[in-house]
């Protein structure tokens, strides 16, 4: 039996924390005891018999001799027949009670008083000193006879026992390959159960399908039905908070664009000096609104994915340059200067739109706090002999109190006037952690320890499970 079986620590051996270890505890314990029972049944009746067979014998043959009219001729035995082979041993007594003859002159053995069966220790307290004597009634005539047959008791024990063994045996062999067969069947349904546990362990927001319920015992089956039923409540409820979000991002998404077209219209329309001022910052809040309702389509599209797109495989660097390619039009409106290094050759295996989500989102984030003027860098390359992505910006960074803090949903560092929704790290954090990449943040530091910017490095061949945790 594996670990499983121990108890918990701090609980007592006879009531272990593991529902396969009880079941399996408490049945051995039973069969054990039943074999015990049995052991024991066995003896107590082959002793019940074999006493009554061998008192029988011996009254038997002890009336038979007591029937001769002349003193019988009786054959001589030796110890070893007696004690080996359970001879018995026959001694006549005439009515005067003096010994007339013994089978084993030997043995000591004086007459007994009564009739019937006794049994007699000798001096010695070993058991082959116990015996089993059959006395025939005191004769009344002088010419009559009585007659002892005497049997060794330890030979009796000993072919009880042995008898009871040779029975129990089949029953002592059969007693392991009993406790295999119930080792065997628990650890089928407990293998069941934690079937169970693993489908339920692979369900996340995007994938609530119903567990299977065939080949679960009765007694689990309800469990599972349960489940099954809150499964259904939590997708409903999943589903109506992402429609309200495309309803919403979709509903405001026309009027923002409408907003922003009469901006340009106006500004186009007032004189220079009484709009501009007013004019950036309504243009600023407009262009916010738009890039937070483009953020929750993404992040609705991302989570509501009921049939995800199959991953391939992908070459690491020529996805880099298209999304380079596709953010130079922010680069360009700011003056940043972008630079992408490929000094690795990597392959990663996942869903095309999500590994460009991971490095578009992680980009972009660093275009928009990058001061205009600023530098980017996006670098593939090795550490530790691992591949990894670095995108590297020359902005204010992250304070180290909120960098745990960076990937929750509309997180913002107070003060910041970068342009931003909050959502971009936790989009690329949720795309990375499906296909088992690693996203971590780090501030950097200038030769004299000051800040100079952040680096957000995306680690490609990243255990999935420390996902963006470490980040």
């Amino acid at each position: 039996m594996t670990a499983a079986t121990t108890a918990a620590p701090g609980r007592p051996w006879y009531s272990p924390g593991s529902l396969r270890a009880k079941l399996l505890l408490w049945l051995v314990l039973v069969h054990l005891l039943a074999a015990v029972g049995v052991a024991w049944f066995t003896y107590a009746s082959y002793d019940r018999l074999i006493v009554t067979s061998k008192d029988d014998q011996m009254q038997t043959l002890a009336e038979s001799y007591a029937g001769n009219a002349n003193v019988p001729e009786l054959r001589p035995t030796d110890q070893r027949s007696i004690f080996e082979r359970g001879a018995f041993v026959i001694q006549v007594w005439n009515g005067r009670g003096e010994l007339l003859a013994s089978s084993w002159p030997e043995l000591a053995m004086a007459r007994q008083p009564t009739e019937g069966m006794s049994t007699v220790r000798m001096a010695s307290g070993d058991e082959d000193e116990v015996w089993r004597v059959y006395s025939t009634g005191p004769a009344a005539d002088a010419d009559r006879f009585q007659v002892q047959v005497i049997q060794n008791g330890g030979f009796v024990r000993r072919l009880v026992t042995k008898r009871a063994l040779s029975l129990t045996a089949p029953i002592a062999l059969l007693l392991p390959m009993s406790l295999a067969v119930l080792w065997l069947v628990v650890w089928t349904s407990s293998r069941k159960l934690r079937s169970v546990a693993l489908d339920v362990a692979a369900q996340d927001e995007r994938s609530l399908s119903e567990l299977s319920v065939s080949g679960v015992p009765a007694e689990i089956a309800p469990l599972v039905e349960a489940f099954n039923s809150l499964l259904g409540r939590l997708r409903q409820a999943f589903a109506v908070q992402r429609r309200f979000v495309q309803d919403a991002a979709h509903e405001l998404r026309t009027p923002i664009a409408a907003i922003g077209l009469q901006l340009d219209n106006m500004r186009a329309e007032v004189p220079a000096e009484v709009i501009d001022e007013h004019y950036v910052h309504l243009k600023g809040g407009v262009t916010r609104a738009q890039h937070l309702i483009e953020q929750l389509l993404r992040l609705s599209r991302q989570e509501s994915s009921t049939e995800p797109e199959a991953p391939v495989q992908l070459d690491v660097a020529s996805v880099l340059r298209d999304s380079v390619a596709q953010l130079m039009v922010i680069a360009d409106r700011r003056r940043i200067d972008v630079g992408f290094e490929g000094g690795a050759v990597a392959t990663v295996t996942a869903p095309p739109t999500e590994l460009r989500s991971i490095f578009d989102n992680l980009i972009d984030n660093a275009l928009r706090h990058s001061p205009e003027g600023g530098v980017v860098d996006v670098r593939l390359h090795e550490v530790e002999g691992r591949p990894v992505v670095d995108v590297v910006d020359n902005g204010p960074g992250i304070p180290p109190a909120l960098i745990d803090r960076a990937f929750d949903r509309f997180f913002r560092v107070p003060g910041t006037a970068a342009e931003g929704s909050g959502l971009g790290l936790a989009i690329a954090r949720m795309a990375a952690q499906r296909n088992g990449l690693r996203i971590v943040l780090a501030n950097r530091h200038d030769s004299q320890g000051r800040q100079a910017g952040l680096q957000a490095r995306v680690h490609l061949m990243g255990d999935p499970s420390v996902g963006g945790a470490a980040a």
